[in-house]
């Protein structure tokens, strides 16, 4: 951990009725760009002009050339972002991780699958296989939030006292965005050689490191680190995860239309999706991709949200009132960082007079229930508006002392 920087030096006044809406920050304190979201995330000025450039494109069909050209800048673009092997292929499908979470239940699980969760989404994709009534019931390892575990069989073994641990299928977040958790991708130690390994990186994708070898799908909605809109999932699938998904379809299976992932996968084979797509989406993704490649890739990317929101944390741990929420730093999200306060700040009072100044969803996630802000640090943020916000932050907690 570096040593803490002191951004400014505190402005400390008195306020005569001290409220929300009469409190300003100096403009010369103010970040440039006040978003700060966990999803959606800021989208970058130059992906808008160049979704103004597209009008050639918007509106047209997505089984002719603009657009599939389009969809294929995109697999194209994470073919490289993520350098993959020979084999690995990106496929594209519409309705968000919400959506995948249906599609792997269908067309990835075979029987059974092991989760951890320490998180919302963890949680969600649990209960999707859980609750599916073709497959048995899943393997679930709680974390408790704010920590991070990965569903090996003998994690499993001691946590649930069930011997018999064995799953087709190890799901868990790269990052969980409710808590500010990441975990390191290795394959689980113990598993079966035909099992996959599935990583739902929604918040992580093109912001914190990935060996994809390690996985057998790494899946993503693109409306945080990768600054684009939802409404779209897409998913590096290994051949082993091609190959599970052509044989659970060959079984007779019933699979809807709509979440069949042998279909979804013919369809980006030919650079285009099953039903109509969001080209607004896929532009800003597009756009996104390319910016990260062409300055320097996912290394590039890794280093300059580590460097952000190490501010973060360093601000938070040198404070009197503050502390990171993840105490394991190994744990620390690099992407979406969680901040609690002591009870002499109203952190749901802060955010609020934030907000009134033009600086946006610091909010903590709501079903957590903390006297939290969390800050969204991905590769979008610039690591001069992170430093910015905390001083902000400290002329807020000045003002309302």
């Amino acid at each position: 951990m570096t040593m803490p920087v002191i951004w400014h030096t505190r402005v400390r006044r008195r306020l005569s009725c001290v409220t929300a809406t009469n409190i300003e920050i100096p403009d010369e304190l103010l970040p440039a760009d006040g978003r700060f979201g966990a999803g959606p995330a800021r989208i970058r000025k130059a992906q808008i002009e160049a979704l103004n450039s597209a009008a050639d494109v918007l509106g047209t069909s997505h089984r002719q050339a603009p657009v599939k050209n389009l969809v294929g800048r995109i697999r194209t673009g994470l073919a490289e972002l993520f350098n993959l092997p020979s084999g690995y292929e990106v496929v594209l499908g519409n309705g968000g991780s919400t959506a995948f979470w249906d599609v792997a239940a269908f067309g990835l699980v075979r029987e059974r699958a092991a989760h951890t969760t320490f998180g919302e989404f963890g949680q969600k994709f649990a209960k999707a296989t859980d609750e599916a009534p073709h497959l048995q019931d899943s393997l679930i390892l709680k974390a408790e939030p704010g920590t991070s575990a990965v569903p090996s069989p003998a994690a499993l073994t001691e946590a649930t006292g069930n011997s018999d641990v064995t799953a087709d299928v190890y799901a868990w977040p790269h990052n969980e965005t409710s808590t500010g958790v990441a975990t390191t991708i290795t394959r689980p130690e113990g598993i079966d050689d035909d099992s996959l390994v599935l990583i739902d990186a929604t918040s992580g994708a093109g912001g914190l490191p990935v060996d994809i070898t390690a996985t057998d799908v790494y899946y993503f909605a693109p409306q945080k680190n990768m600054g684009s809109d939802g409404g779209l999932w897409v998913a590096i699938m290994s051949p082993k995860a091609i190959a599970r998904a052509q044989e659970i379809k060959d079984s007779g299976r019933w699979i809807p239309t709509s979440l069949d992932l042998v279909t979804a996968i013919e369809n980006s084979r030919k650079d285009q999706t099953y039903n109509t797509p969001a080209v607004a989406t896929l532009v800003l993704l597009a756009e996104q991709i390319e910016w990260i490649n062409g300055n320097g890739g996912l290394e590039w990317a890794t280093a300059r949200t580590r460097e952000t929101s190490g501010f973060v944390y360093d601000w938070a741990q040198a404070a009197e009132v503050a502390h990171p929420f993840v105490e394991n730093p190994e744990d620390r999200s690099s992407v979406v960082t969680t901040i609690d306060f002591d009870d002499s700040v109203d952190a749901a009072l802060v955010a609020s007079v934030l907000r009134n100044n033009g600086i946006v969803d610091v909010e903590p996630y709501r079903k957590l229930g903390r006297n939290q802000l969390r800050i969204a640090t991905f590769v979008s943020v610039d690591p001069e508006d992170v430093k910015a916000l905390l001083a902000s932050i400290d002329f807020v907690i000045d003002a309302l002392a």
